[in-house]
């Protein structure tokens, strides 16, 4: 395993394009991936299919990863990688996210969201493991199982209590550079061929799970999962440059 220092700029250079150094982190993270994934051996799950599951999500983690977190990269890395592993398990229906973990999930957005307005900054992982005494990995974990509503039209609570459709908090109006990105993203989209955008379209506008997307487009769930993650990294790329 790669030493703190490293990895750390490793990460700003794979952030910045650099596929050299993002082949090094999951060489050097191999050890990691192979332990997370023995826990899901047993599943009916191809050994190979579980690993690639455990790449995507050390990918994930070096693109989400800010070291204003101010945790280790492994640890934010290993509750990342299991939930990419749990999050396809669950799909398929052999492991379901427990109420007890969507409520933690939901005490600690509401936590933020309070310390923020009160610090005018976002606490780090550490200080909300602090705030309700469980591990940094579990409160990265508990974010990254959590759902949004699925419509912004949905009402929820504002933090004056009273409850307002979603949409009418939403930033108005855009900005140049998002407006950018739009147009971008919809020539990409455009772009693709016929599978792979409708499979863009039934995952993130119709919001349809991997293992019902498999279903109409006629594939496996692990096919599905390989050709998303395959556009989305294409995605980040066209956007990036």
């Amino acid at each position: 395993m790669l030493d703190e220092k490293e990895t750390l700029r490793l990460i700003r250079a794979a952030k910045e394009g650099d596929a050299a150094a993002k082949e090094t982190l999951l060489t050097h993270n191999t050890p990691l991936l192979k332990s997370i994934l023995r826990r899901y051996l047993n599943k009916g799950v191809e050994y190979d299919d579980l690993f690639e599951l455990a790449s995507m999500g050390l990918l994930k983690a070096i693109h989400g990863f800010d070291e204003r977190f101010g945790v280790r990269f492994s640890t934010y890395a290993v509750p990342m990688i299991a939930g990419e592993i749990k999050r396809f398990l669950r799909d398929d229906g052999s492991v379901k996210v427990s109420r007890a973990l969507k409520r933690t999930a939901r005490e600690i957005s509401a936590y933020i969201e309070r310390y923020t307005q009160e610090h005018g900054k976002e606490p780090t992982v550490k200080e909300v493991a602090s705030a309700f005494a469980i591990d940094e990995s579990e409160v990265v974990f508990a974010l990254g199982s959590s759902r949004m509503p699925v419509s912004i039209y949905e009402e929820a609570p504002h933090k004056d209590g009273n409850l307002s459709p979603i949409a009418d908090r939403l930033a108005s109006p855009e900005t140049p550079e998002e407006l950018l990105d739009k147009v971008l993203l919809k020539q990409a989209i455009e772009r693709l061929p016929e599978r792979e955008k409708k499979i863009v379209v039934l995952r993130y506008f119709r919001d349809m799970t991997q293992s019902e997307v498999a279903q109409v487009v006629g594939v496996s769930q692990v096919q599905v999962s390989r050709i998303e993650s395959k556009i989305l990294s294409h995605f980040r790329e066209e956007l990036s440059g």
